[in-house]
């Protein structure tokens, strides 16, 4: 995101969140903090506008339709899941309905300090690898019973080959696109998870992992957490220097079938994430880019 549009529009059909809307939202639905000083966030991620209200809440008001569906998922699941978990969650604490113009859902949550990975000044890069490690052996023990289904990464991946395979093709002369289809054709081969599925974040990437004084401090963005296949939740690794990655697989456990899913969901992810968001947020697009350059060079 760059320092003069701070704010810039992500998707052609997004609704527009202004400061003055956020204001009126509050007087109507939670006039008790109305008077609260409010601050929007310039990293606000893909799908939603985030403000900061006063200093121990935040809001976020999804901007496009298809974030819609995930309010009601983490106001039913994330104070359950929260209690179980080493790290801070976004926990909501009042959840918000359209007026004004704005036509969604919206919520207020807890604030987590910290910085995302992407921007933090890191010196212990294997302690964040075993936090996050941690953090994801953590919420795998939560129980699955009435989770629900992850939106996309976390399902079997064959559905998605040809998709997969257009996003290749459409960045030939930015990526190695023979690596990429070979990354891609050993997950395919590795077959399906055959384990009992779990809880999953399902887009533990850097820019949703919080760090405060050198350590993990918490875990956003839960849109598309639910039950199932947990190999995406290692696409950070190739975020990770070397030995952090050994590391981090290492504390998870994971098999070479699990290994070659996780690196195929960097392929899936940033194959898409790339030339979608080149425009509005370069920064991010540039981790994306070394995230999948990374996970291309052979282990």
């Amino acid at each position: 995101m760059t320092a003069d549009d701070p704010t810039p529009r992500m998707h052609e059909d997004e609704v527009t969140v202004d400061d003055g809307t956020v204001r009126a939202l509050l007087g109507d639905q939670f006039p008790h903090w109305a008077d609260r000083r409010l601050r929007r966030m310039a990293d606000s991620g893909t799908d939603n506008a985030i403000y900061r209200l006063g200093d121990d809440l935040g809001i976020r008001l999804p901007r496009i339709h298809w974030a819609e569906g995930q309010i009601d998922k983490e106001c039913r699941w994330l104070p359950e899941l929260a209690a179980d978990l080493p790290t801070g969650v976004p926990v909501p604490v009042g959840r918000g309905h359209a007026g004004h113009g704005y036509p969604f859902p919206w919520l207020v949550y807890r604030w987590l300090e910290g910085t995302s990975l992407d921007r933090a000044v890191v010196d212990d890069w294997d302690g964040i690898a075993e936090g996050v490690a941690e953090f994801v052996l953590a919420l795998e023990q939560h129980s699955p019973e009435g989770g629900p289904p992850p939106t996309r990464r976390g399902t079997p991946m064959a559905q998605y080959d040809e998709a997969v395979q257009w996003g290749i093709r459409q960045l030939g002369g930015v990526i190695d696109v023979d690596r990429a289809r070979h990354v891609w054709q050993c997950a395919l081969e590795a077959g399906d998870w055959t384990g009992a599925p779990v809880w999953i974040h399902a887009d533990l990437l850097p820019g949703n992992i919080l760090i405060s004084r050198g350590r993990l401090s918490g875990i956003i963005d839960w849109s598309g957490a639910g039950v199932g296949d947990p190999a995406c939740e290692a696409m950070v690794a190739w975020s990770l220097p070397p030995r952090a990655r050994r590391l981090f697989r290492r504390t998870l456990g994971f098999d070479d079938a699990t290994w070659a899913r996780a690196r195929a969901w960097v392929v899936e992810q940033t194959v898409f994430y790339i030339p979608y968001y080149a425009g509005s947020l370069p920064h991010a697009v540039d981790q994306a880019r070394a995230r999948l350059d990374e996970a291309l060079r052979a282990d």
